[in-house]
């Protein structure tokens, strides 16, 4: 990968959790991941290997203890979260994060067209934007732009997060990160909500990283597929090599692990 192709990238990346008593738990040390731009990275592994925290740490939701996350070669490592949400969109495991229940979808997407903007919401309110909003949640094909002005808190949990897809790409971004995105939606609004996703990420040509516990999804969907495991990306297929993975491939690799590991 060449290094103008780097859209973000995780240097010597040191993370423990409750340092300097008994519990302490050192996650990663000296993890490292570059992104190039325009990959769809789907990643999994077993509860505590690191993905979420992965995540977090992109964000800024989760400091670190040293190392650098770079992001257009910038170095972000300290920048607020508020600040780097203007640039990287995130959508949750649960539909009600993403979203404000009491507000009216309409008064979402304001919000969401308003982020990073020091103007606060009142310009997005204007109504020259209903017919724009309108059109956008039109292209969900959920048959929400009829409900415009009813409080998003009334949504089903699929309706929801396929707002909150939306509303993440709204302005321009870097960076989309799912964490989990369709986990807590019934099998049927899982699939739409997935073949929403793929839709706007090659539509947008977004970067976008994928955190799953489905292994179809993980191998369906996206360029690259990683493997994560006790911190360490044990898995790093892309292009044609991960075209030819399958779910039994990783539930294989999954196996060898949880033996080496003595589980």
């Amino acid at each position: 990968m060449q290094e103008n192709d780097i859209i973000l990238e995780l240097r010597n990346v040191d993370k423990g959790f409750n340092r300097g008593t008994v519990n302490e738990t050192i996650l990663f040390s000296g993890f490292g991941l570059s992104v190039g731009r325009g990959e769809f990275i789907s990643v999994v592994g077993s509860n505590g290997s690191g993905k979420t925290t992965m995540l977090n740490i992109i964000s800024g939701s989760t400091m670190i203890d040293g190392g650098s996350v770079l992001l257009e070669g910038r170095d972000i490592t300290k920048l607020p979260e508020h600040k780097k949400a203007a640039k990287i969109g995130r959508v949750f495991q649960n539909p009600a994060v993403g979203t404000v229940p009491g507000m009216t979808i309409f008064e979402n997407l304001s919000i969401a067209a308003n982020k990073g903007s020091s103007y606060g919401m009142a310009p997005a309110l204007n109504r020259k934007n209903h017919k724009r909003f309108r059109e956008l949640v039109a292209g969900l094909g959920l048959g929400l732009e009829d409900k415009m002005d009813i409080p998003v808190g009334l949504l089903s949990g699929g309706q929801r997060q396929a707002l909150s897809l939306l509303m993440s790409t709204m302005t321009p971004i870097d960076i989309l990160l799912l964490d989990e995105h369709t986990a807590a939606l019934d099998p049927k609004t899982a699939e739409v909500i997935m073949t929403l996703t793929d839709r706007l990420v090659r539509e947008m040509n977004l970067t976008t990283i994928m955190v799953t516990h489905n292994l179809r999804y993980a191998v369906e969907y996206g360029n690259r597929l990683l493997m994560m495991h006790n911190g360490h990306i044990v898995l790093d297929k892309a292009g044609e090599e991960k075209a030819g993975c399958s779910i039994d491939n990783l539930l294989t690799l999954f196996n060898e692990i949880s033996i080496e590991c003595g589980n």
